[in-house]
């Protein structure tokens, strides 16, 4: 019965131990540096701390109970000042189930709660469960009626029954993978974490070791960077297809279900009602092989999941399937997508401008200083000038309906579809020079992550359509 108090599964002990110690990381290094020559010291006073957490994660998973009553999911937490939260069915926006490794070894799963007025942190989190009770505890809050005595699979069956659902392949999992671009993450991360570990490497060690490399000569370091390189796009790629394996939307009635990941499993919640825009973004790999990612702005959420700002509807599809992909699952946003509105001819001096004004500053200081080395400037000034003519090319947008379609790009290219509801300001900004070619900047806003804004600007627009625009945002 979910009306009786429960607590939390015992393993939560252990993430409780784990939190502790994480938030006291940088104390619990910066004690150990300090102690570390004096043994008679440093072990007691190690073994006291973790004895102390130890405590403080059993009585704080002892104190810590749940129970749904009245419409309510009702919380009391606290070891010496008790505290009690009630969340009413009505105010929560999305349940969302994870399951880590830790979670899958036990049969457990974390349950995060959030509601429209969530900030930083979910409104409630409990963080370890049984995976069935966090299933019926989602039904339960889901659903007016409340759910009892439900089993997995009764609770899995209820939820997949006669639903349209789509999962990933495990061949576009894989061209995810290859195209997701995370490799320049992981080389920056690597060459960050290099950097950091040579100063603990010995000089000699370290001299002995580059001497060692330079003695191979220029093409066998050329080798070793290729491999290098390959290394860290397979690790690119077993990263993207670990967080998206088993990629699966479903469609409730009113509520999208994702579920996502190998070793941390994930059961998104997204409302529909809380899709405040849908976007088709195409990276510079992936859009001349024709494949895009469908996402969705949403409104409310928290960052406790660490997720982007938007919420990846699918990893990835061809272009042509994104319509029916749309039909299925957002209808709302079916049937408008058509090519937007270019921008003028006029306006792309001021894109080339804007995308190369640095590195025309890094060229003239290049030459001036160090002109053996002239040609690294030149040859970003002009990829940036190529980016800055790209960006003027794929810029527009167009009203059809209710809705509006903006396309944009910084580098990957962004189509965003949102209705004329779900827009809460409408900005134009226009200055000297921008005034004297009859051009202007549009920017429109929806309600973002953490109840915070996101804007969509497009600039150098036609100053009519500009107009245009802010007479259909107003129904004048």
């Amino acid at each position: 019965m979910m009306s009786e108090a429960k607590r939390l599964h015992p393993a939560a002990i252990l993430f409780n131990l784990i939190k502790t110690v994480r938030e006291l990381f940088v104390v619990i290094i910066a004690g150990s540096i300090s102690f570390w020559d004096n043994w008679l010291i440093f072990v007691p006073i190690t073994a006291g701390f973790l004895i102390l957490f130890l405590i403080i994660a059993i009585l704080t998973w002892y104190r810590y109970t749940y129970r749904v009553e009245n419409n309510e999911l009702r919380i009391e937490y606290g070891i010496l000042i008790r505290k009690k939260r009630f969340i009413s069915k009505n105010r929560i926006q999305s349940i969302d189930l994870t399951s880590g490794v830790i979670h899958r070894i036990f049969g457990l799963t974390k349950v995060q709660i959030e509601t429209a007025g969530t900030g930083t942190d979910a409104e409630a989190s409990l963080s370890a469960v049984k995976l069935a009770e966090g299933k019926a505890l989602r039904q339960e809050l889901k659903t007016a009626e409340p759910t009892q005595n439900l089993d997995e699979n009764a609770v899995h069956e209820s939820e997949e029954a006669a639903k349209p659902s789509q999962t990933i392949s495990f061949k576009r999992l894989f061209i995810a993978g290859t195209t997701s671009g995370s490799v320049g993450v992981i080389f920056t991360l690597a060459a960050a974490g290099l950097s950091e570990l040579e100063q603990f490497i010995p000089e000699s060690a370290f001299n002995s070791t580059m001497n060692w490399v330079i003695g191979f000569g220029f093409v066998i370091m050329i080798v070793l960077a290729v491999v290098g390189l390959l290394l860290l796009w397979l690790l690119g790629i077993a990263g993207t297809m670990i967080k998206n394996g088993n990629f699966t939307i479903t469609k409730n009635d009113s509520d999208l279900f994702i579920t996502r990941g190998l070793l941390e499993k994930k059961q998104l919640t997204i409302p529909l009602r809380r899709i405040q825009a849908v976007g088709i973004q195409e990276s510079i790999i992936r859009q001349p092989l024709g494949y895009v990612t469908v996402f969705a702005e949403i409104a409310g959420g928290s960052m406790d999941d660490k997720e982007d700002f938007s919420s990846t509807l699918f990893p990835i599809m061809k272009r042509d399937e994104v319509e029916s992909f749309l039909k299925t699952f957002v209808p709302d946003y079916a049937g408008i997508q058509q090519e937007p509105t270019p921008l003028p001819k006029r306006a792309r001096k001021f894109y080339v401008f804007r995308a190369s004004i640095l590195f025309v500053i890094l060229t003239l200081a290049t030459g001036f200083w160090i002109p053996q080395f002239i040609w690294v400037p030149i040859l970003l000034l002009a990829g940036s000038m190529g980016l800055g003519i790209w960006r003027h090319m794929d810029g527009g947008f167009r009203l059809d309906g209710d809705h509006v379609i903006i396309r944009h790009r910084s580098f990957s290219r962004n189509t965003v579809m949102m209705h004329h509801k779900r827009i809460q300001a409408f900005e134009k900004k226009q200055h000297k020079i921008q005034g004297s070619q009859q051009l202007a900047t549009m920017r429109l806003s929806i309600i973002g992550t953490m109840g915070t804004g996101t804007h969509f600007a497009i600039k150098d627009l036609e100053e009519s359509l500009t107009d245009k625009l802010a007479d259909w945002y107003s129904r004048r």
